[in-house]
């Protein structure tokens, strides 16, 4: 239990981390601009767009992902055996129940999401769905409900918004 408790304080400290990072870094980057065309409300837009965006990658970053890989709710009357092992594995990790999509694409993989348990969510994509047994579900299911139990999954998508929000102004 004490290894586990570590573990969730060093992922949320290594968060917090990048997010302090990634501030540093726009804001730095704000102020050279800034600097180099001699205009202060450079910098003055690099500390609000970096405030903001880790605000919103720490609060967002499920919805976000979600959002770039086009998930969709998964209703339990659609897919009762996967509910049913989803269900099954959280009662036995310990963690609440966590929301359930589906991206229609045919690779396979899934994702975990959220920042922390209560707020967790499982994407399977339709070829993961469609080619694995029940048991090989199960494994790649508990493999995503690892992240959430180890807290792991926040600073994924942290990374993930923050790093797509650099190529986006780059």
């Amino acid at each position: 239990m004490t290894n586990l408790y570590i573990n969730r304080t060093s992922n949320i400290r290594k968060t917090w981390l990048l997010i302090t990072v990634f501030l540093l870094f726009v804001v730095g980057f704000g102020w050279f601009l800034s600097y180099w065309f001699q205009n202060p409300g450079i910098l003055f837009i690099a500390v609000i767009f970096s405030f903001f965006m880790s605000f919103a990658s720490y609060w967002w970053s499920d919805k976000l992902v979600l959002a770039m890989s086009h998930a969709k709710p998964m209703k339990e009357e659609d897919a009762s055996e996967l509910y049913q092992i989803v269900e099954s594995l959280s009662k036995t990790a310990d963690l609440p129940m966590p929301k359930i999509y589906i991206i229609e694409e045919q690779a396979m993989n899934a994702l975990a999401t959220g920042r922390n348990s209560k707020h967790a969510v499982v994407a399977v994509t339709r070829g993961l769905l469609e080619k694995l047994e029940p048991k090989e579900l199960e494994g790649v299911l508990a493999h995503e409900l690892s992240h959430i139990g180890n807290h792991d999954m926040l600073i994924s998508s942290v990374v993930v918004v923050l790093a797509g929000i650099v190529v986006m102004a780059a």
